[in-house]
């Protein structure tokens, strides 16, 4: 799951506050409110026809109870319309914020800061309100996340002589199970910051400071971590999925070419579509120096600053944050609430999730710093050749590069 660079109408939406025409002008004077029922825009980035339907549902009930419309519109490319969307005069009043690109956002004042004004905020997962936080502000309420678990395929541990016993609980374990293991690869992920970044977490590093404040690329924790995979890497313990001729960590699994892999929820549904006699189980990451450590991906809810609609686009969230709501569309397309009053009821649904679940206490979410789309695309090209490079090196350039994004 890699970030790609800004698109050119983001890009744009960036530079305007630069120039001095942005929305930090915009806000000099209050909104003017539309009168009557309100008309919702609201766009979308639908993972499919499940989640499309879902969202399109709730929102009818929505404007049903409340008196108001809303019409949802899944986007082609969210980041090239929202871009766009938010550098005009007339952009979408609700719409998804992926916490990767968030930052950029609420740093050019084109988001609405309401996410306390949602009845009983607290009871996001504080790894959530945390991701959607900038300069002090909750934002915007997380739409629902994920997290990254050790996903093992069944049937490949048995037949290696392993049992649930043998299922690795720290690096040491790791590494010794991962020699246990023949014919197969024994660990494979993508070579990305979105996978590695656990390692960084487990070890007690990560890519900047709490507040985002600092770079912290270069620490000793960061290269305990990265020793430690290359390690491994070097050792045929772990390899990258691209070795084995796959797409990604589910593809390996579900082939046959690795015993674990690194992934997230979202694989249950590709195994299930793919490889649907394939036994698998998830399994919390092996903790590190630190202690456990995951990642979370996680989508908000974001309202245009310029939205003519607050009031009505506020109480929209408000409708698509509850934890009914949110259990909804856990069944229908696959998310994991982001409501922590929502765990127990989720996890009698579906219990084998709870890897998945567990991981919101002790998550890290991504980094949440402007314009470090290109810092961390050259940091996921070093780790790419982590086996032949210098670990010291590939976070060197990374707090250098960090380091000038932050300013």
């Amino acid at each position: 799951m890699k970030r790609l660079a800004i698109p050119a109408a983001a890009a744009v939406l960036l530079s305007a506050t630069a120039c001095g025409s942005g929305f930090d002008d915009q806000q000099a004077a209050p909104q003017q409110q539309s009168s009557g029922p309100a008309a919702l825009q609201v766009l979308m980035a639908s993972s499919g026809d499940a989640e499309t339907n879902a969202v399109k549902q709730a929102a009818e009930t929505w404007a049903k109870a409340s008196g108001n419309t809303a019409v949802v519109t899944p986007a082609q490319d969210i980041h090239q319309q929202l871009g766009q969307g938010l550098a005009g005069s007339n952009p979408p009043d609700v719409f998804y914020v992926d916490a990767s690109r968030f930052a950029d956002y609420a740093s050019v004042g084109a988001l609405e800061p309401y996410g306390d004004k949602i009845s009983d905020s607290q009871d996001f997962y504080p790894s959530l309100r945390e991701t959607f936080t900038y300069d002090g502000k909750f934002y915007c309420a997380p739409k629902d996340f994920s997290t990254l678990a050790l996903v093992v395929n069944d049937t490949v541990w048995k037949e290696n002589g392993l049992t649930d016993d043998d299922i690795p609980t720290t690096w040491e374990e790791l590494a010794a199970v991962a020699k246990k293991i023949k014919d197969v690869t024994p660990l494979a992920f993508n070579e990305s910051r979105d996978r590695l970044g656990v390692f960084m977490v487990q070890a007690g590093g990560w890519i900047t400071s709490k507040d985002g404040k600092q770079a912290t690329g270069d620490s000793t924790e960061n290269l305990a971590a990265l020793e430690y995979v290359k390690e491994l890497l070097t050792g045929k313990q772990i390899q990258y999925a691209k070795a084995l001729d796959t797409e990604w960590g589910g593809e390996a699994l579900g082939k046959g070419k690795t015993a674990m892999t690194i992934e997230g929820n979202w694989i249950k549904g590709a195994m299930t579509a793919d490889y649907p006699d394939v036994a698998f189980s998830a399994h919390e990451l092996p903790a590190g120096p630190a202690g456990k450590g995951t990642l979370s991906f996680t989508n908000c809810w974001g309202i245009a600053a310029k939205s003519k609609n607050k009031a009505a686009a506020i109480d929209f969230v408000e409708a698509m944050t509850k934890a009914d709501q949110q259990l909804t569309f856990a069944k229908a397309f696959g998310v994991m609430p982001s409501r922590q009053s929502a765990k127990d009821a989720y996890l009698k649904e579906f219990p084998a999730d709870a890897a998945f679940v567990n991981g919101a206490e002790y998550a890290q979410g991504p980094v949440n710093v402007p314009k470090m789309d290109s810092v961390l695309s050259d940091f996921d090209a070093g780790l790419q050749q982590l086996a032949d490079q210098d670990p010291k090196a590939i976070l060197a350039r990374l707090q250098k590069n960090t380091e000038s994004a932050i300013g």
